[in-house]
């Protein structure tokens, strides 16, 4: 392990260890410190981060995109705050710290018997509401992760989302694809993170007028299982509570191949991620390239800039 991954590992470690012990007020705090001088700094992350939004706010003057990418970074340290606490929280703390909407589109699918993939991009925070589902609704379900490195810290990531009822499978292996599809053919949820593309087959689509690679995994899932698949997007208010929505089902189409079906309901995923986005851009947390446009060779699908997720 290089002295870079022992860092990270032990800032991770610290966090969970020690953030989750703060009085909330104060990790909201210190979230927003940190948040502010990241953002002052202007490093990688926050000029991609401003980037990223130029594209989602086509005209946006200069100051109005550093104030987002202000906001953005507010928005990615409450994540991390929250994320870095939640294993302290208690069951009612969970529940009361997210409110869905249209969520009869999910029971309804779950009720069918058939399984439901719910996709989601990085907006928000993911993690609690995926807590949610398991606390409130009392709805087990499977999800996958990058693996990071050092090992330490993937395995940090993987017994901190079992530890809020996530089964948790490796993205790299091959075998995952399998095991989500044998829990949604058992009636199961499978829950996927699925704006930014980490392997060599992704699907390209149009997304805020130019083209990017997004996972054909969900899709695929959809079309082999009968499950129904889900986009849901997430945003945070002046509140403590993360607010979020539940759309409409995407329907594997009639007819084309399967490759055909896998472009046309991928893009539709994408269509219903960027209206979530347009709507809250400061809390869609893409500090990575994403945009074909932006990447070089050393930077293509698999080969990109790495961050946790």
């Amino acid at each position: 392990m290089s002295a870079q991954e022992r860092l990270t590992d032990a800032l991770y470690g610290a966090g969970w260890g020690t953030v989750k012990k703060l009085p909330e007020p104060v990790a909201a705090r210190l979230g927003r410190t940190v948040a502010d001088v990241a953002w002052k700094r202007r490093g990688t992350g926050v000029r991609r981060l401003e980037s990223n939004y130029a594209r989602v706010v086509p005209g946006a003057s200069p100051e109005r995109l550093a104030a987002l990418s202000r906001a953005g970074m507010r928005s990615y340290l409450r994540y991390w705050m929250e994320s870095f606490r939640l294993p302290a929280w208690s069951a009612e703390r969970v529940r009361e710290g997210f409110t869905p909407k249209d969520l009869h589109h999910l029971t309804e699918g779950m009720d069918a018997g058939k399984g439901v993939v719910l996709a989601l991009p990085h907006l928000a925070n993911w993690d609690l509401a995926g807590a949610w589902v398991t606390t409130q609704l009392g709805i087990p379900f499977t999800t996958v992760a990058e693996r990071l490195k050092p090992e330490t810290l993937y395995d940090r990531f993987v017994a901190y989302r079992e530890g809020l009822g996530m089964e948790v499978l490796p993205h790299s292996g091959g075998s995952a694809f399998g095991t989500l599809a044998r829990r949604l053919r058992d009636g199961g949820l499978v829950c996927l993170v699925a704006d930014r593309d980490l392997s060599a087959s992704g699907v390209e689509v149009d997304f805020f007028g130019e083209t990017a690679r997004m996972p054909a995994g969900p899709a695929l899932l959809a079309q082999q299982t009968g499950a129904r698949l889900l986009p849901a997007t997430l945003w945070y208010d002046d509140s403590p509570v993360m607010r979020g929505r539940v759309h409409p089902p995407v329907e594997v189409p009639e007819s084309g191949t399967r490759a055909e079906k896998t472009s046309a309901m991928t893009q539709a995923l994408a269509d219903a991620f960027a209206t979530g986005i347009a709507d809250h851009p400061e809390d869609w947390h893409m500090l990575q390239r994403l945009w074909l446009k932006d990447l070089d060779p050393a930077k293509a699908p698999g080969n990109r800039e790495r961050g946790a997720s």
